[in-house]
């Protein structure tokens, strides 16, 4: 999510495309598929993703490291898919320019028929074999912790040009990336509906953040590395808890609709968001009183036949 700021603080570069004549920086973050963050890292200016989304994923807050990881088209690279396939996880980035993209063969003699024209990328497995063990002590690396993704990223790329190395994890990639492409395709929509899915989720987190981190018009003020961590980490921290609040009280709401008899439709249900933020009121004074509950309970609900009610929370 890129964020504008007015002055020269740390970590901002310039990009007419978001922030016009200002500086900016990108909060590049986390989630898992319930719509929680767990992970985020502060980048310069608004640079490809793919430089820094294997750091983020590799410092997320607790828990396993995911199965399978969904993006939009700036993390994509063919180096990427190498290295999240080798460190066993399935990377399924949205793609852009659907007619235009490449496919990869491993066999340059094969007949794919209509898909001749697609795959007319040829992939040379002997640079995968040449480089294996220098393939694996990077992976392995990674995955301990011992060097940060980014440094190895950059590390396999000269001005712009993947290393010898680098390409050999990128030819590496380019099966899986073909795979992906196909399945993207393929004539049942689940695969591409998924992805889909999950990118709405995200594009509303970045909806609800940026209504919750409204102070100063979104703009950040810190000229300090730490502080901008301190303050987009508390962004983080409060997009979780009105998630959580949301999702709870979403839920009891449909229990007692059903209760009462209301009809409550499953295609009803699966369009429900726990980012919906109409209902939070952001403006005003804060208190952070606890209310007198019983441990484990909520909040009465509203009146569904009370229309006086108070829209804002």
């Amino acid at each position: 999510m890129p964020s504008g700021e007015p002055r020269r603080a740390a970590g901002t570069r310039p990009n007419r495309k978001y922030f016009g004549l200002k500086r900016g920086m990108t909060w590049l973050n986390a989630m898992n598929d319930r719509g929680m963050g767990r992970g985020a890292k502060v980048v310069s200016g608004t640079i490809r993703d793919s430089l820094h989304m294997v750091d983020v994923i590799f410092g997320l807050d607790g828990g396993d490291l995911p199965e399978i990881v969904v993006s939009d088209t700036g993390s994509y690279s063919d180096l990427v898919f190498g290295l999240l396939e080798l460190l066993g996880i399935s990377y399924r980035p949205a793609l852009a320019d659907l007619p235009d993209q490449k496919g990869w063969r491993i066999n340059g003699s094969a007949d794919y028929g209509p898909l001749n024209t697609f795959a007319r990328g040829k992939i040379d497995l002997r640079k995968v074999k040449r480089n294996w063990e220098d393939i694996l002590r990077v992976v392995a690396s990674i995955y301990t912790g011992t060097v940060r993704a980014y440094d190895v990223v950059t590390m396999l790329q000269r001005e712009g040009h993947p290393t010898a190395l680098g390409e050999a994890i990128a030819s590496y990639g380019r099966i899986f990336k073909t795979l992906h492409i196909l399945q993207f395709i393929d004539v049942d929509e689940t695969y591409r509906r998924d992805i889909k899915d999950i990118r709405n989720l995200q594009e509303n987190r970045h909806s609800l953040a940026r209504k919750i981190c409204h102070g100063k018009k979104g703009e950040l003020h810190h000229r300090y590395e730490h502080g901008l961590e301190n303050q987009l980490g508390a962004l983080g921290l409060v997009l979780n808890c009105a998630t959580l609040w949301t999702t709870v009280y979403l839920d009891a709401a449909i229990r007692q609709m059903k209760a009462q008899g209301y009809p409550v439709r499953d295609e009803d249900m699966a369009r429900l968001s726990p980012f919906v933020h109409s209902h939070l009121g952001v403006h005003g004074t804060y208190t952070f009183a606890l209310p007198d509950l019983a441990p484990g309970a909520i909040r009465d609900l509203r009146d569904t036949d009370n229309a006086e009610d108070d829209d804002e929370i």
